[in-house]
């Protein structure tokens, strides 16, 4: 499977792998699935982590390097963007749209806590239990 990782399922991977649950962290560990990351990903981290929400330890850069290893960077695209824009959500949050749009655009399965974003018809999503 290609998984896309919700900002929190990666969040909570790297520094509270407690939070995750039991099928989530096989599909995460399993050597079959390749894991994506949005680059909206790590524009919430940052986010968070100025507004003292998480802590990053060293520079963004490096603590950036470390974070990203072993994923894939999913585009952001025009097409997403688009896409975005015309997902039926029920709530207005950019990020939880653009994560979306690029699990659609780009035939990924979303890896999400959010019961908002589970069950989106045309979007794959993994729960996390």
């Amino acid at each position: 499977m290609k998984l896309l990782l919700d900002t929190h399922i990666w969040l909570w991977s790297l520094g509270e792998p407690h939070r995750l649950g039991r099928r989530t962290r096989r599909e995460l560990e399993s050597g079959n699935n390749e894991l994506w990351l949005s680059p909206v990903s790590t524009w919430e981290a940052f986010l968070l982590n100025a507004r003292g929400r998480i802590r990053l330890h060293g520079s963004l850069a490096a603590w950036l390097e470390r974070a990203t290893a072993n994923l894939q960077e999913a585009p952001l695209t025009h097409e997403i963007v688009l896409a975005a824009q015309q997902l039926p959500l029920p709530h207005p949050d950019p990020a939880d749209r653009f994560l979306a749009a690029t699990a659609h655009v780009l035939d990924l399965t979303l890896v999400t806590a959010d019961e908002r974003l589970l069950g989106l018809g045309e979007i794959k999503t993994l729960a996390n239990r």
